[in-house]
């Protein structure tokens, strides 16, 4: 599984291998309000969870992949909603071995920063 979890997700934290996961689980992995998921859902039609008896989001890995991509987009490129969108229709999708080049940079940021607050 590509590990595009947010700075704050480490290795160790990576998404559990699960058929489904609630929206609890999503909100709690990427730190954001069930509004902002559902307000996800609304604007990527690429977001399709499933919903139970009760009409509760089922977030499947694919979906959870989905999310992290968007999430990545919006809170760490900056881009706007309609940006990702675009991006998004176009098939554009970073390369898997782009988002491995990312999550090694970002243990490399973190192994550096550890060793700066040990030299303080």
């Amino acid at each position: 599984m590509d590990n595009l979890l947010p700075n704050h997700i480490e290795e160790e934290d990576e998404v559990p291998k699960k058929y489904y996961y609630s929206m609890g689980e999503v909100c709690e992995m990427f730190e954001v309000a069930p509004s902002l998921i559902r307000y996800w859902h609304n604007e990527f039609p690429e977001i399709r969870p499933l919903k139970n008896k009760k009409g509760n989001r089922l977030f499947r890995p694919q979906d959870v992949e989905t999310i992290k991509l968007i999430y990545h987009l919006l809170k760490e490129r900056g881009f706007t909603i309609q940006g990702a969108k675009d991006y998004l229709k176009g098939q554009r999708k970073i390369p898997k071995g782009d988002f491995e080049v990312l999550e090694s940079l970002k243990k490399i940021r973190i192994q550096l920063q550890e060793l700066k607050d040990q030299l303080k």
